[in-house]
């Protein structure tokens, strides 16, 4: 039997190491360990994206940050941001009727940080995604990132103008930024269901948006269900992103 000693390809390294990883947030192995898998099984091990997370703060969402889903679901952004995104920081757009607040989740700042920020951050009004969305073009176009940005954006309902939710959406398009909308809540989050559906060209250049419901108790889906699902439409976006010329090769 001959034997072959060509050397095997390496997998892609993610953006942070592990060894890192383990140093200073070793609490997030777990989650690290399971987005790469992910990652790989989406053949987007390696790519590199600058990681938002958008959350909700209309005032149905009180239940959420007080049982510990929302912190989680930013420990769970953190750690794929760390496959993602070599600086280890998550910028975090809080919002409702406007603007609530933003801050910045890393390695070295993430435990027990999302309930203090959020309390601190006063009345919880209503649901307006275009603020939120906004903030994030504006932040991600004056940072001179090259690498494109990947929003995880949380919410547990309809905004209170579609209009202007689905015109930011069609407008960003043509950016480098992919919007993964994540419901928690039994809603139907049939508006989510319609602007995952938008139609290319006739609406937008790309499909730059995915959308999946985590459920009423979004802490009980696995970590690893959960990637899946972030990650779903991510890649088919890069490869259209790059045909349109919004990304580069």
């Amino acid at each position: 039997m001959a034997i072959d000693y060509r050397k095997r390809p390496k997998a892609p390294a993610p953006a942070i190491s592990l060894e890192k990883v383990a140093a200073q947030a070793p609490e997030l192995v777990s989650l690290y360990k399971t987005a790469a898998v992910s990652l790989a099984k989406h053949n987007a091990g390696g790519q590199r994206a600058a990681v938002y997370l958008v959350l909700d703060r209309s005032g149905s969402m009180r239940r959420y940050y007080r049982n510990g889903s929302v912190q989680h679901l930013a420990e769970q952004t953190l750690a794929l941001a760390a496959n993602l995104d070599d600086d280890g920081v998550v910028p975090v757009v809080f919002f409702s009727t406007g603007i609530d607040g933003t801050a910045e989740i890393g390695l070295d700042a993430y435990r027990d940080r999302i309930n203090p920020l959020h309390d601190s951050m006063g009345h919880m009004g209503r649901t307006d995604y275009h603020v939120a969305m906004q903030a994030v073009i504006d932040h991600y176009q004056s940072s001179g990132a090259d690498d494109p940005a990947f929003v995880v954006f949380q919410t547990d309902g309809s905004p209170t103008s579609k209009a202007a939710a689905e015109h930011v959406l069609c407008t960003a398009a043509s950016l480098p930024i992919f919007w993964q909308f994540v419901g928690f809540g039994d809603d139907e989050f049939r508006f989510l269901h319609r602007l995952d559906d938008l139609p290319v060209p006739d609406r937008r250049i790309v499909d730059n948006a995915g959308f999946f419901a985590a459920g009423p108790t979004p802490k009980a889906l696995s970590d690893a269900a959960l990637y899946d699902q972030l990650l779903q439409e991510f890649p088919q976006w890069l490869t259209a992103a790059r045909s349109a010329g919004i990304l580069k090769d």
